[in-house]
């Protein structure tokens, strides 16, 4: 006979608080499998399976509303879910281990032991911001660009050094506001928007091996295209991804949007 569990025992043997396994029950998350005579709740077999997929959840920072939408989906996997599990958890894993490697260096650095160059400084940031971005948009990118393309810009923003990379950041930001001034002109064709084209242009510079114009525009409409860019852009302001990719065009002097296919 399958083991079962109060919320007492439950909240035990899983390390979460009894509070915590009733407000999971409230919010449909985590329903007790039912009740015994005396009038406790018990779990069984099948809710501690799904009791473990929403810590692991819980463990990767997805809320938990989200957490209740992707065990409940029709489609959900389980074994998939479990290996995406197990990259994501690798993945950070790696990072921290990278983060404690750099606090090491650095701390033997200021006892006098060795000395870093910049470089050094900065290469688990550096690693870290590449190997999200791949995460990201690695997929799309080198469909669109190809393999030689990514790697090369990968390869230059492991390369920066500290003035560099505050300059890629400085630009970035300087990128939105620019643009944030021009969405309040409405004229994606206007000077502010001009201007923010060229400043949009040398930031990619900074982490392109080589830059085009054909490039350039296929990266803007990917921003509309793209759910992710999109939502990047249109956080500071709703409707800015669609002004970025507008201004871009007009000032490369492209058509807003693709030709139509024959």
């Amino acid at each position: 006979m399958a083991a079962e569990y109060t919320v007492r025992t439950l909240s035990k043997l899983a390390g979460v608080s009894p509070r915590t396994l009733r407000h999971y029950d409230a919010l449909g998350l985590l329903r007790p499998a039912g009740t015994k005579v005396s009038g406790y709740r018990f779990y069984g077999p099948t809710e501690l399976e799904r009791l473990q997929r929403i810590l692991f959840y819980r463990e990767l920072g997805l809320p938990l509303e989200g957490i209740r939408k992707v065990l409940d989906a029709p489609g959900y996997d389980d074994l998939a879910a479990l290996r995406e599990h197990r990259r994501a958890l690798v993945e950070r894993w790696r990072r921290t281990e990278a983060l404690v490697e750099l606090l090491d260096r650095t701390i033997s650095e200021k006892e006098g032991r060795i000395r870093m160059n910049d470089q050094e400084r900065f290469k688990a940031f550096q690693k870290d911001l590449v190997e999200s971005n791949e995460r990201k948009y690695g997929a799309e990118a080198r469909r669109k660009y190809g393999d030689e393309v990514f790697d090369a810009s990968n390869r230059k923003v492991l390369a920066m050094d500290e003035v560099k990379m505050k300059e890629a950041q400085d630009l970035a930001s300087a990128v939105v506001e620019k643009f944030l001034a021009a969405f309040e002109s409405g004229d994606p064709a206007g000077p502010l928007a001009r201007e923010g084209a060229e400043m949009h242009r040398r930031w990619l510079c900074l982490y392109w091996k080589k830059y085009t114009k054909a490039a350039h525009a296929g990266l803007v409409r990917m921003y509309v295209e793209d759910s992710r860019f999109t939502a990047y852009y249109d956080q500071h302001r709703p409707g800015l991804a669609a002004f970025l990719r507008d201004s871009v065009l007009a000032w490369l002097g492209e058509p807003a949007q693709d030709p139509p296919q024959p």
